[in-house]
């Protein structure tokens, strides 16, 4: 048993490392690249530092993250809510488990985010709503899927201990139900970020008049492949920030302190 966590720390250690030679090997290969490759195929390491700034310190593009952000935070908390409604009616009112678990989630699944943001176009034109509506539309799955498991995965000796004391149903729930989804809602919103980034930009640039995706169709009209790479890393540190810092720190909290209730 002594021996477990320090063979833990030994495999993290060397997950790192490995990590870290990967991030070090690609940039080594694009400044080896420089003189070898057009410019506008893969821009030298220098133009993109320069856009970055360029881009952060512009009045007209950093809007558009802004504008990317709201897109995605909305289109979270909406999915989530609605994938809560829809587990919960499943689970409590059985009658309704079939149409929605069998129906309506492998539909939502199996449909694409271009697919959605087409259709959304068609129906409500370029705008923020198309955006919103496609990121609702791909991450309710999600959402739905992870909560179900959730509520399957609650401790059915638990749940009747809780009846027998004679708790009243909401008590019952906010005590025992609600902290047992704790550790699935972190991992839900978890995966529902990264996923909400790839279909933000697909939705943003067919269907988006502002966001880091509109960016990206200009800069390729334009042949802008340093500001391209701009966004790229924009995008790859507020994903890597938002899960070491947020999302991250978030699960294993819910894991340590309520995985036990489940």
């Amino acid at each position: 048993m002594t021996h477990a966590p320090a063979a833990a720390g030994r495999l993290a250690r060397h997950q790192r490392a490995l990590a870290l030679g990967f991030v070090l090997a690609l940039a080594l290969a694009w400044f080896a690249s420089v003189g070898h490759v057009p410019a506008y195929v893969l821009p030298p390491p220098g133009e993109v530092a320069a856009a970055v700034l360029a881009f952060a310190s512009s009045a007209q593009r950093l809007p558009h993250l802004f504008a990317t952000l709201a897109h995605i935070a909305s289109a979270i908390v909406i999915s989530f809510v609605l994938g809560a409604l829809l587990a919960f009616a499943a689970h409590y009112a059985r009658w309704s488990a079939p149409a929605i678990h069998q129906r309506m989630s492998p539909f939502l699944s199996a449909f694409s985010g271009i697919g959605w943001t087409l259709l959304a176009v068609i129906w409500f034109g370029v705008s923020s709503f198309t955006v919103v509506f496609t990121i609702v539309a791909v991450l309710l799955p999600f959402a739905l899927v992870n909560l179900r498991e959730g509520l399957l995965a609650l401790d059915a000796e638990l749940l009747e201990m809780g009846a027998s004391f004679g708790r009243a149903r909401w008590r019952s729930w906010r005590l025992l139900v609600a902290p047992a989804l704790l550790p699935f809602a972190a991992a839900t919103l978890r995966i529902m970020f990264g996923v909400a980034w790839k279909v933000t930009l697909t939705a943003e640039l067919f269907g988006g008049g502002r966001g880091l995706g509109y960016v990206i169709n200009i800069a390729r009209q334009d042949y802008d492949t340093p500001t391209l790479f701009a966004v790229i890393l924009f995008i790859i540190i507020a994903v890597t920030l938002a899960d070491r810092l947020l999302f991250g720190p978030l699960e294993r909290l819910t894991t340590r302190q309520f995985g036990g209730a489940r």
